[in-house]
């Protein structure tokens, strides 16, 4: 695939991007670990003072940074704000809270002293996806900049521009030229970063087959790797439910960034006591939305960020229709310029057929009639995926029942699944392993160290 900005609302080509040659890749490498050496020894207080100015820089340019992505990756311009402004958030966060989290840990034993330490490993690769192409990279950097490393960036081929705009962002905001590089390879090149023993993990967000292939790489060198891939999130609907809540949420919970989130709502799973009052109400919606320039400001719906995903998406609606799933609204390329799929409801899905348990990447989603929590498990987990799941219930013992029985690493009770700086994020199953953000995200790449002194 080639280094391209191709803007998805058109099909223009932007710009390309040549891939680095072996030589600039070592040069880069090179000066990762000089970098290094004196990033691990500066303090929490004046990490903590260039990423508060990166949080500045990103808010100050937030705007501009917003229309890099939608030109990229068809994300509609609003979102991309609101997308900036998350990142500096997380920035602030791990400027307020990494010393608290990486401190020094007194351990009471039998030793005069003894306590745990948590230092720097050195250069971290994270190879990142397009859909959120700042938040998912921040996200990364931000705590992995103010545990002490230094950061190696593989983004995702469609957005090159969003990639080096981070650089810059980091390298305006203090941190020294070497601590934070974008490299614009190709996916081919990877595999000598994670074999090269100057990079010391690796962290990807992205496809199963993409998460397998990185970690058995990792594996091989004894490096720490940590995924977070698909997601086939369940949206569980009770009878008590606050109806309405749970309506305008779902519509938003599956067309959030036209549907490209891996913790976006994909299977509807509804009590057989409100199914027939809600399916017709959330195929009008998603019949409603307007769908159009993501520029605009009363645009909902953009196109999805390539050709090549809406082919991808088109082929699983039609398989599943074939297998017998019907189709209430959508279910066809908008015949316009650009990657336009019609927001789509299927119903009645077939074991068999790709909407029952693969992640469906765009604006469609699956309806699954229950009749009890009981049963809304068993279809919720019949999946190979556990990233995050979203039950809406006003019952205690439902609210703990789901808690405690959806086999994912999330579970948000009445509210859409998000990602939160100050929760850990991440899933079970084939979604992943590790974690990010909170302590447990900036505690992944780090050396724990026992010390006792007798």
């Amino acid at each position: 695939m080639p280094i391209a900005s191709i803007n998805p609302a058109t099909g223009e080509m932007l710009r390309e991007f040549s891939a680095l040659a072996s030589a600039q890749i070592e040069e880069k490498l090179a000066k990762a670990v000089a970098a290094f050496e004196r990033h691990r020894r500066t303090s929490f207080t004046q990490r903590a003072e260039w990423m508060l100015a990166a949080a500045q820089l990103l808010e100050q340019e937030k705007e501009r940074l917003a229309r890099i992505i939608t030109l990229e990756m068809g994300k509609l311009l609003r979102a991309g704000i609101e997308e900036i402004t998350k990142c500096a958030k997380g920035c602030r966060f791990y400027a307020e809270n990494a010393e608290r989290f990486l401190g020094d840990q007194i351990v009471p034993t039998d030793a005069i002293r003894s306590y745990v330490r948590y230092e720097p490993i050195g250069a971290v690769l994270a190879i990142m996806p397009w859909n959120f192409p700042f938040w998912q990279v921040f996200r990364f950097a931000a705590p992995a900049l103010m545990a002490g490393n230094v950061g190696l960036l593989k983004h995702a081929a469609n957005v090159p521009q969003c990639a080096l705009a981070i650089e810059d962002i980091f390298l305006r905001a203090g941190f020294e030229d070497g601590a934070f590089q974008t490299l614009l390879i190709e996916a081919e090149q990877t595999r000598g970063l994670i074999d090269d023993p100057r990079v010391k993990a690796v962290m990807l967000t992205g496809s199963e087959r993409a998460g397998s292939e990185v970690a058995s790489a990792a594996g091989r060198q004894i490096k720490k790797s940590v995924l977070e891939l698909g997601g086939s999130d369940a949206f569980i609907v009770m009878p008590s439910a606050d109806f309405e809540a749970a309506m305008a949420t779902g519509v938003t919970a599956r067309t959030i960034n036209t549907g490209q989130s891996c913790i976006a709502a994909k299977r509807f799973i509804l009590s057989d006591r409100i199914y027939d009052r809600f399916v017709p109400r959330f195929v009008e919606r998603m019949r409603s939305l307007k769908i159009g320039d993501p520029f605009e400001a009363a645009t909902e719906i953009g196109p999805l960020a390539s050709e090549a995903i809406l082919r991808g998406v088109d082929e699983q609606v039609q398989a599943s229709i074939a297998a017998g799933a019907k189709l209430l609204t959508g279910g066809k390329r908008i015949e316009r310029a650009g990657f336009f799929y019609e927001p789509t409801v299927l119903t009645d899905i077939p074991v068999e057929s790709p909407a029952y348990r693969e992640e469906i990447f765009g604006p469609v989603a699956s309806f699954f009639r229950v009749s009890d929590a009981a049963e809304a498990i068993k279809i919720a987990n019949d999946s190979s995926f556990g990233l995050g799941a979203s039950a809406w219930t006003n019952d205690a013992s439902e609210q703990q029942f789901f808690a405690s029985e959806l086999e994912t690493g999330m579970v948000f009770i009445n509210s859409m699944v998000a990602s939160d700086p100050r929760l850990p994020f991440g899933g079970a199953k084939r979604s992943g392993f590790g974690r990010e953000l909170a302590a447990e995200g900036i505690r992944e790449f780090v050396n724990i160290k026992t010390v006792s002194i007798a």
